[in-house]
């Protein structure tokens, strides 16, 4: 899968769209209620499927999207591995309608997870910071008015 050919818009610290479908007004990708994300599926750079989108979490204080929680493995939810993806290592495929992550897949599985019930304390910038640099990408609170 090649994201360089297509259109594509990205926003300093979010996630960056791909596809014929946005930019058309009232009807394009670039604003959406969070649960129509949830349950996409997320694929590696080079097209391997990883697993869904299974929520979208946002920093209250800075009215921004923090991370996508990346359910992979399983079976029907029993099983599953979560990895919290920061916001700007997904490209949104507007219109195969996925997610792609910046990485490939041993990458993720190499990644820190947590299972549904053991959830990492995502508001301690520690824990945060080091998510942010394993995906190589710059924290989304340090980022300013860019």
């Amino acid at each position: 899968m090649s994201i360089s050919s297509q259109q594509s818009l990205n926003v300093s610290g979010g996630a960056t769209i791909i596809g014929s479908h946005f930019g058309s007004g009232r009807s394009g990708p670039e604003v959406l209620a969070a649960d129509t994300l949830e349950g996409d599926e997320v694929f590696s750079i080079s097209g391997d499927k990883l697993g869904k989108v299974q929520n979208i979490m946002l920093d209250v204080p800075t009215g921004r999207i923090a991370y996508a929680v990346l359910s992979s493995g399983g079976f029907l939810g029993v099983g599953d591995k979560l990895f919290a993806i920061p916001w700007s290592a997904l490209t949104l495929d507007a219109d195969r309608k996925c997610f792609v992550l910046d990485a490939e897949k041993e990458q993720l599985e190499a990644a820190p997870g947590f299972d549904k019930d053991h959830w990492p304390a995502m508001a301690d910038l520690s824990w945060a910071t080091s998510i942010h640099n394993y995906y190589g990408k710059r924290p989304y609170w340090d980022l300013g008015d860019e």
